[in-house]
């Protein structure tokens, strides 16, 4: 393995150009502190990535980002879980200490959406653990087929895409009018679970009338791999480890009924829900 040196003292670090990136970027984009770079050290230590690439440069100087008002929580490796976004490093559940034989069976997780979406970067083995696409390409779990697609495109043109205004069209059909008023409150611990279900004929056909509500980000990722296998589909296999938070209510978001009711208040640029 690569010592931490080796991946931390490079000629041109990716994290100027991603700061320059997010400050022009037409969406929101929140960067949670690297309150703990060592944790950030280890981090890349079992990435086994430079900071010259987008992964270990997010890893090594930020506790992740969230990007459109939080729609998109893209996990760093150097922060605090205060903020309710988990590591980069507990998603995937490394290991304590780095080892060169461990790796993330199917993909790396490197995101969640709101709505319990998945953005993994496939590994070697991503076809026996049925994902799509090549080696060290993003594929993508969706809420509203329960299955995984591929985006074509690696990590760094990934992450460019998101910060660049992407996800308008990549979740065309899955955005009900005052969406972000309702995702304001929530913590990235939460996500939002939609009645009828996203895969449902109901679900997809009018979302501004579905029912939403405030939900743990476990529950929603569980609630996923649940109706995969109620419904016989392929199981999604590994989604991210996300633990149920124990925070006070008034923390956490609303917590029932909607978020908020709208009336009171083929590559990675296709568009979902169509």
């Amino acid at each position: 393995m690569r010592a931490l040196s080796e991946l931390l003292d490079v000629d041109e670090s990716a994290w100027p150009a991603l700061e320059d990136a997010i400050e022009r970027s037409p969406v929101q984009v929140r960067v949670l502190p690297a309150d703990r770079p060592r944790r950030g050290h280890s981090c890349l230590l079992q990435l086994q990535v430079t900071v010259r690439s987008a992964l270990g440069a997010i890893a090594a100087n930020s506790g992740g980002l969230l990007v459109d008002g939080g729609w998109l929580r893209i996990f760093g490796g150097a922060g605090t879980e205060d903020s309710g976004l988990p590591s980069l490093a507990r998603v995937n559940g490394f290991p304590a200490e780095a080892r060169a034989d461990w790796r993330p069976e199917g993909g790396l997780v490197v995101a969640h959406d709101v709505l319990g979406g998945v953005f993994a970067v496939n590994e070697v083995d991503a076809a026996e653990a049925g994902r799509p696409g090549a080696p060290g390409e993003i594929s993508y779990f969706a809420p509203d087929t329960l299955d995984w697609e591929p985006l074509g495109i690696g990590h760094g043109a990934w992450v460019s895409w998101t910060l660049s205004g992407g996800l308008e069209s990549f979740y065309r059909g899955l955005r009900w009018p005052g969406w972000r008023e309702e995702i304001a409150g929530l913590r990235p611990s939460h996500g939002v679970s939609v009645w009828p279900f996203l895969w449902s004929a109901e679900g997809r056909g009018d979302i501004a009338a579905t029912s939403r509500r405030s939900v743990p980000m476990a529950e929603l990722i569980g609630l996923h791999s649940e109706h995969t296998e109620l419904l016989g589909l392929a199981p999604p296999g590994f989604l991210g480890h996300v633990h149920h938070p124990a925070a006070p209510d008034t923390d956490r978001g609303p917590a029932a009924g909607r978020v908020r009711d709208p009336a009171d208040a083929g590559s990675a640029e296709h568009a979902r829900g169509d």
